[in-house]
């Protein structure tokens, strides 16, 4: 789908207009284009600096950041590409750990650009040949890459010799691109194992072994699963990751919610089983203190979109959209978490998303549901989430903004309620934007 992205940087914004006109405007895989594309460019994706894959259906954008926090922590510089963008599209792109500038982003949209007519490239393309030309170009000792979209036949794919690959959680999304069940899914996720780089996954269900056994098997590399190779646990408010190499002990993620402590381990697990890149112990254990990731689980600071709330309440965003986003999230809010309250949920989700599937979890802990749209994308209409209010017993109103939901919430005259914004990541940017809280 069109991605939207605008700029208030003349330059980047006149790179982003010439970048909508020339790409088809929709989410089209296959490495054809990106590869024709990066050959014009002079291959930067064969000069990258020591390369980090990671893919995953919910929790590769963290594992990138926990990845990310332990290099730093040890004094390593780190390149870093992701997406989605929340506010600013410069988020795609970290140089050595800071946010592209708009300068350089400008020169590296013009460069990939300047010679991509006749391609055909989509938006994505296009962000990853500007992203791989910027690192090949500016020296770092590694860089970390995260797979927009399912993982065989995503741009991110050219990489031909990563340093390792990982695999995050698995679960039901872009079914129309990558399969109707998770067999097809980790395919095509698994679709990034390469020969020679050890390939890390979390812990699947049975029914998923032979299909990662086989990409591995056929990219002649080893698999190291958690639960078989390495695993990881919570206990007495730490976390302990053990593998062949030792037993590590560190502190739980400053991230909020369980499944981070499951990403930061799955860093741990590639950065342990490669050798090129070595991490010290201190900066394993920092890494779950200094990681740092938004719109997951983000506590809300009291800025011009929460004003009219009283001091005492709490708002926390979070752009998950799938199934096991949505266990995730209802999982941290506990009756002690809580306190006794109910959530009042913000939420607005794109038309392709399933809803049903994502607010199950959420049942019996919703006080309101404030139904919102997602601007600028095709999103699930109010009487959907009324039809879901209804069957729990609850009300529904719908707002045009996010700024009349917040002033509904906070004319209920509550002490201290609890919010939760919710169900995608466009919308979670138009909070922090409304907020002022840009990611940096």
């Amino acid at each position: 789908m069109p991605d939207h992205a605008v700029s208030d940087d003349p330059g980047v914004q006149a790179q982003l207009d010439r970048l909508a006109t020339l790409s088809p405007g929709a989410d089209i895989l296959g490495l054809d284009r990106i590869t024709r594309l990066l050959e014009r460019i002079g291959n930067p994706h064969r000069s990258l600096p020591p390369a980090f894959h990671v893919a995953g259906t919910n929790g590769k954008g963290s594992t990138c950041a926990f990845l990310r926090a332990a290099m730093e922590a040890d004094g390593k510089s780190v390149h870093v590409f992701t997406s989605p963008h929340l506010v600013r599209f410069n988020e795609r792109i970290r140089i050595n750990g800071t946010l592209i500038s708009d300068e350089a982003l400008a020169h590296y949209l013009s460069r990939v650009l300047d010679v991509a007519e006749g391609i055909g490239a989509s938006f994505f393309e296009v962000t990853t040949a500007a992203a791989f030309l910027a690192f090949a170009e500016r020296p770092a000792d590694a860089c970390i890459v995260e797979v927009g979209l399912g993982g065989r036949l995503d741009a991110t794919n050219v990489i031909e010799k990563p340093v390792i690959c990982g695999i995050a959680q698995l679960g039901l999304d872009h079914q129309s691109f990558l399969g109707h069940t998770l067999k097809d899914i980790a395919a095509e996720k698994a679709g990034i194992a390469k020969p020679g780089a050890p390939l890390v996954t979390q812990r699947y269900s049975d029914s998923l072994f032979p299909v990662m056994l086989d990409a591995a098997a056929r990219n002649r590399t080893q698999w190291f699963a958690m639960g078989e190779s390495w695993d990881a646990a919570i206990y007495r408010d730490r976390l302990h990751y053990r593998d062949d190499h030792g037993h590590l002990d560190t502190p739980l993620p400053r991230l909020p919610g369980a499944h981070q402590a499951q990403n930061a381990a799955l860093a741990f697990a590639m950065l342990r089983h490669q050798s090129v890149i070595p991490i010290s112990e201190a900066a394993l254990k920092a890494a779950p203190l200094w990681a740092h990731w938004p719109a997951r689980l983000q506590r809300l600071e009291h800025g011009p979109l929460l004003e009219t709330l009283p001091e005492r309440a709490e708002a926390w965003l979070d752009g998950g959209h799938n199934a096991g986003a949505g266990e995730a999230i209802a999982a941290f809010f506990t009756p002690d978490r809580l306190e006794g309250q109910k959530l009042q949920l913000i939420i607005g989700m794109l038309s392709n998303k399933d809803l049903d599937a994502y607010l199950i979890p959420f049942a019996g802990r919703v006080a309101h549901i404030h139904a919102l749209p997602v601007p600028g994308h095709d999103h699930h209409p109010p009487e959907r989430f009324a039809a879901i209010a209804d069957l729990w017993g609850i009300s529904c109103t719908p707002h045009d903004h996010a700024a009349d939901a917040i002033a509904a919430v906070a004319g209920e005259n509550q002490p201290a309620p609890k919010l939760l914004i919710a169900g995608s990541l466009y919308l979670a940017g138009e909070i922090l934007r409304l907020n002022d809280q840009y990611p940096d």
